[in-house]
């Protein structure tokens, strides 16, 4: 059985930079664990989508997710298993991961035209903000899909469990 061609589009770091120019522009870039797909993610990613000609979706690695203190067993989904689910989303482009707690050192070796986080982040505090900007890309947010975080919906989950 042939692999599906979406897999083409999960690279590793260190290629990533190769296959981003490629890409039409601008891109835009976003971050985040994405552990449990859900309806503001994919809405989410889709508006970001449209803010440009192709969309990098930078994953924290699992031990970078343990570190944001979602609790100790998350992610609940293995890196690869994110990607995979990532890169099968029409919206999506080309998926990597990044090890730090932010992925300002990846922004700094892709350096794409337009960085997106979603809505509940204060993008003037934000280091990648400041990074993005001096290389004179934009930096702005997505607002929420009210309702919708995995967060939430893992409580319920195990509330009714």
């Amino acid at each position: 059985m042939n692999e599906p061609a979406f897999l083409a589009k999960i690279v590793a770091r260190r290629d990533a930079p190769a296959r981003l120019a490629a890409l039409p522009a601008p891109v835009v870039f976003t971050n985040g664990v994405f552990d449990v797909l859900h309806r503001g993610h994919v809405t989410y990613l889709a508006q970001a989508r449209a803010l440009g000609g192709s969309l990098v979706v930078a994953l924290n690695t699992d031990a970078s997710a343990r570190r944001l203190g979602k609790g100790p067993d998350r992610p609940l989904n293995s890196e690869a298993d994110r990607a995979i689910v990532m890169a099968a989303l029409e919206s999506v482009s080309l998926v990597t991961w990044f090890e730090e707690d932010t992925p300002v050192q990846l922004l700094a070796e892709l350096r794409p035209q337009v960085y997106v986080k979603g809505g509940d982040y204060d993008m003037r505090q934000l280091a990648e903000t400041a990074l993005v900007e001096a290389y004179g890309g934009r930096a702005l947010a997505i607002p929420f899909v009210e309702g919708y975080s995995t967060t939430r919906l893992v409580q319920r989950i195990r509330a009714a469990g």
